[in-house]
């Protein structure tokens, strides 16, 4: 597949590695910052590599490089919509970093037009390929849980001034959010996908207890209420001190309890069935080694969409996914805003609503 990178910062090492182990073709990446495209190409001994086309304006690339397959877009979370629907108008498949958008009328267009136009796009939720949440996620499929009671997410996380400095975007309600938006959305994606995924109702309350120098929430808790009966909460932040504890996503139905623990939902740490059998040992205490909070999930999240495009197919986690968490979120950052429930579906919402909260 051809390949191409547009935003070459934190998270980009995951994109270029991915890419890599796929064997993609790399052939332009693309920063406003020249240098940091030859600091994530020479993550991966890619430096010397002529081969591969450096921009500073990814719409100079998308003109030149017709042969694109796949872009991922992991620019500032404020200009992955823009730069989207661009890709998507230039027939290119995207892979978009979380979140997929920052409004409502931003993510409904990107499904609209990618639709209209035949182009595949993938929403970087790679938590779901961890291995604990596949298996977690056939035992739910397969019945095995019965009756859903409820669930929970809790992100636990450390953010520090050293790393909202290191990026003005950060923070911000125009190109960032808070810590539900950023650090949290990818277990409140896990969260509503297996908790049933069609919300009705979202209360939540957000604050912002250390971090007086951003725009956004540190600390935030919802209460979600799904149509089939279920409910569950929501607990992110970024005080936790002094460094990352846990994010943990808890499932109880009837019939089945699970506990997924680790840093980054990464661990089984709980696994009881009623119709247990010897092969269920095998999931009692397992441990993926990740080595940071990103899991390993971006290998396999490319792999799909590369398979999906040869195979004329969604993608696993495709735009509609990364809508459900991004609503979530926004329904919670509503609720904030109004002081009561917000009923679902969202229409209209954005995080720029949130301007002046704090």
């Amino acid at each position: 597949m051809n390949y191409a990178l547009i935003g070459c910062g934190r998270i980009s090492t995951n994109h270029i590695a991915a890419a890599v182990r796929n064997g993609f073709t790399i052939v332009a990446v693309c920063d406003v910052v020249p240098e940091k495209m030859e600091e994530v190409l020479g993550k991966h001994s890619l430096a010397e590599d002529a081969s591969i086309v450096r921009y500073t304006d990814y719409r100079q690339m998308l003109t030149e490089h017709p042969e694109l397959e796949i872009i991922s877009i992991a620019t500032e979370s404020g200009k992955h919509a823009a730069i989207a629907l661009d890709c998507i108008d230039a027939g290119v498949n995207v892979i978009i970093e979380k979140p997929m958008a920052m409004s409502m009328a931003d993510a409904d267009e990107i499904i609209r037009r990618s639709e209209e136009k035949g182009v595949l796009v993938s929403a970087c939720h790679q938590n779901r390929f961890n291995v604990a949440v596949q298996k977690t996620r056939a035992a739910l499929e397969a019945g095995r849980f019965g009756k859903l009671s409820h669930g929970s997410i809790h992100v636990r996380w450390n953010r520090n001034k050293g790393y909202y400095d290191q990026a003005s975007w950060r923070g911000t309600w125009a190109e960032d959010g808070g810590c539900l938006m950023n650090q949290c959305i990818h277990g409140i994606d896990l969260l509503r996908w297996m908790m049933g995924g069609e919300l009705v109702s979202v209360y939540g309350q957000t604050r912002q207890q250390f971090h007086d120098y951003l725009e956004a929430e540190d600390v935030g808790v919802a209460v979600l209420t799904f149509a089939n009966g279920a409910v569950a909460t929501v607990e992110g932040t970024v005080n936790v001190y002094p460094k990352n504890l846990e994010e943990t996503l808890y499932l109880f139905g009837e019939t089945g309890t699970v506990k997924i623990g680790g840093t980054s939902t990464n661990n089984i740490d709980v696994w009881n069935f009623a119709d247990e059998s010897m092969a269920d040992e095998e999931n009692k205490g397992l441990k993926e080694q990740t080595s940071n909070v990103y899991g390993n999930g971006h290998t396999s999240l490319f792999a799909d969409m590369a398979d999906a495009i040869a195979d004329h197919r969604r993608p696993y986690v495709d735009a509609r996914a990364g809508r459900a968490a991004l609503e979530t979120v926004l329904a919670i950052y509503k609720s904030q805003k109004t002081g009561n429930p917000v009923k679902l579906p969202l229409e209209d919402a954005s995080t720029l609503d949130m301007v002046g909260e704090f």
